[in-house]
């Protein structure tokens, strides 16, 4: 097995278990690896730290392990077989209420580079290295074995994950089954996921908790959820008793998709509607007084360098919602950008309201579900950031 060497005192962030081995922090190999190989990492005193997988780019190293040990289908199947009892813990698992969960989220289940989603019988497996789509094969075999008869497909996803200066020529498709079925169920209600064409794993399963409490704000309430994408808040709404819903995304198929999730669950109900529509053009020419307002855009932020601009683009988003709140209204809002922290983001918030001249209250904030466990060691995994408001 390939060899890399750190620069002298290099090695301390990965003596406390963080999983990323920077470019910077090497000093030289003993043989120059491919991208996506196991290798082992070594002190600048050739004492042994981690083993993990190889990638050209920023973060060089995924830490895999921190002991000397095989990397093959019996790794992946301890790992996941550790995922899935904290899946069973936390009650996700068996629930006939609901058959979507995260069964593997990267670091925090101490497999960087791999997101596993559960919808009903379907895995999507997604890798994020080059590492995890060399061990596809592998690791959807240690799936099976440790799920048994629970899922019957697995698909993978990758096409847009992976880094094209790769050159991988990866396809998404089936890696077992082929089934067509592609509705699920979270917390009684249904959903289309679409795989296939759709953003991540076909949902945003992170939002599952932050749905299920929005419910419970909605009842005779007027609903706008911007950045609809599936329409996951406004079913929910719905469900909780909302006067009437719009849903809004700049993306027609997005809205086509929402539509068809809420007809599974309230056919023929006029209290929704939804639009195909830029979010900042709409929040400036609404004439409905919206009561309760979803903000869940997609990521303002994919590095640090774009940080000042992100936290403009929400300070803005949240001033122009804030502005057409009725009063005594509800915002829940969120940044799902890994490099805006949680204070950043209350800031951006905050400076919107002072912008906007409304009195605002924090009623909960809101984080990532425990299916999408952060692994203490690496603080960066905390991605999702939410805030409900109460606006005066």
């Amino acid at each position: 097995m390939k060899k890399i060497y750190l620069k002298r005192g290099k090695e301390e962030s990965l003596q406390r278990f963080h999983p990323w081995v920077f470019s910077g922090a090497i000093s030289y190999f003993d043989q120059e690896p491919e991208e996506g190989e196991v290798v082992e990492v070594y002190s600048n005193n050739k004492e042994f730290i981690a083993i993990g997988h190889y990638q050209i780019g920023s973060i060089m190293v995924r830490v895999l392990s921190f002991q000397q040990e095989p990397i093959n289908q019996a790794f992946y199947e301890k790992r996941l077989t550790t995922a899935f009892n904290v899946r069973y813990c936390i009650g996700v698992v068996g629930n006939s209420n609901n058959n979507t969960y995260r069964m593997v989220h990267g670091e925090g289940d101490n497999l960087p580079g791999l997101i596993i989603d559960i919808y009903g019988k379907t895995a999507v497996m997604q890798a994020h290295s080059v590492g995890m789509h060399e061990d596809r094969m592998i690791i959807a075999d240690a799936l099976k074995k440790v799920m048994g008869d629970a899922i019957e497909n697995i698909f993978y996803k990758s096409e847009t994950t992976l880094p094209y200066k790769a050159e991988l020529g990866q396809e998404n498709g089936f890696l077992l089954g082929g089934s067509t079925e592609d509705i699920a169920i979270e917390n009684g209600l249904k959903f289309h996921v679409d795989w296939l064409k759709g953003q991540k794993t076909g949902f945003f399963v992170d939002q599952r908790e932050n749905r299920s409490l929005l419910e419970h704000y909605a009842n005779g309430r007027n609903v706008l959820n911007m950045f609809c994408y599936t329409g996951g808040f406004s079913f929910y709404a719905m469900r909780g008793g909302a006067k009437l819903v719009h849903s809004v995304d700049s993306s027609q198929k997005a809205i086509d998709l929402t539509n068809a999730n809420v007809a599974l669950n309230f056919p023929d109900d006029p209290r929704h509607k939804a639009f195909a529509e830029d979010a900042f053009k709409y929040l400036d020419n609404m004439s409905t007084p919206y009561d309760l307002i979803i903000l869940d855009p997609p990521a303002f932020a994919k590095h640090k360098d774009a940080l000042r601009n992100a936290l403009k683009g929400y300070s803005r988003l949240n001033q122009k919602a804030l502005e057409k709140m009725q009063p005594g209204g509800i915002l829940f809002t969120f940044s799902c950008s890994q490099v805006v922290t949680k204070d950043n983001f209350r800031t951006a918030v905050f400076t919107a309201a002072a912008q906007a001249k409304r009195s605002v209250r924090i009623l909960h904030q809101l984080h990532q579900p425990a299916d999408h466990p952060i692994n203490i060691f690496h603080p960066e995994g905390e991605y999702l950031k939410g805030l409900v408001l109460y606006v005066e």
